[in-house]
């Protein structure tokens, strides 16, 4: 089975075709046990939906239901036009696609957003954007841990959002990481609406 089946009906609110099949292109290149982990390797810091297998896939489609959610409404989508709004979906989708690290750790990688940054970096050449498209892609998936920035040492690792784009990708992922959250799903892993 393709890797990118898992999240059909999510890349299909992308609407731009080369930024779709780009994002298709990262997620056959994941690593397979993104397909398989919960969302928190300890089960403190999202909802029981996301814990056991395939937590982790539950997690991020619940995040890009809530971006295109906020994105179609006229009130807050008009902030982004149709390409951002684009980059900003592939970029949920993608955002936790190393959390454990190029291979398999038991834990949660802390740079996690820094890894797959850099992995999307290192494969742009099988990808169909332009550079400005990678920079956004790769700014809004390097902070979307939003103000926690700093490692178990207390050191700064990562960069806190700033721009309007970063702020949002990290909002997305924050709502979605909330344990009073309860989000059912069919038989086929995607969320009844």
């Amino acid at each position: 089975m393709e890797k990118s089946s898992y999240f059909k009906k999510e890349l299909e609110y992308i609407k731009d075709l080369r930024i779709r099949n780009s994002c298709k292109t990262m997620l056959e290149l994941l690593p397979d046990y993104f397909f398989e982990i919960p969302a928190s390797s300890t089960g403190k810091y999202h909802p029981a939906f996301t814990l056991g297998e395939g937590g982790l896939v539950r997690h991020v489609k619940v995040a890009t239901k809530i971006a295109y959610d906020l994105l179609s409404n006229p009130s807050l989508g008009c902030e982004f036009d149709s390409n951002t709004k684009d980059i900003m979906l592939m970029a949920i989708i993608l955002h936790d696609g190393l959390k454990s690290g190029l291979t398999h750790n038991r834990y949660t990688q802390f740079d996690h957003p820094i890894l797959i940054k850099n992995y999307i970096i290192d494969n742009q050449d099988k990808l169909e954007l332009k550079k400005e498209e990678i920079d956004l892609l790769g700014s809004v998936i390097e902070t979307h841990m939003g103000p926690w920035t700093k490692d178990h040492y207390g050191n700064e690792v990562l960069r806190s959002p700033k721009t309007k784009e970063e702020l949002f990708v990290h909002m997305c992922d924050y709502l979605a990481s909330r344990k009073y959250l309860n989000v059912n799903f069919d038989f086929k892993g995607d969320i009844l609406e």
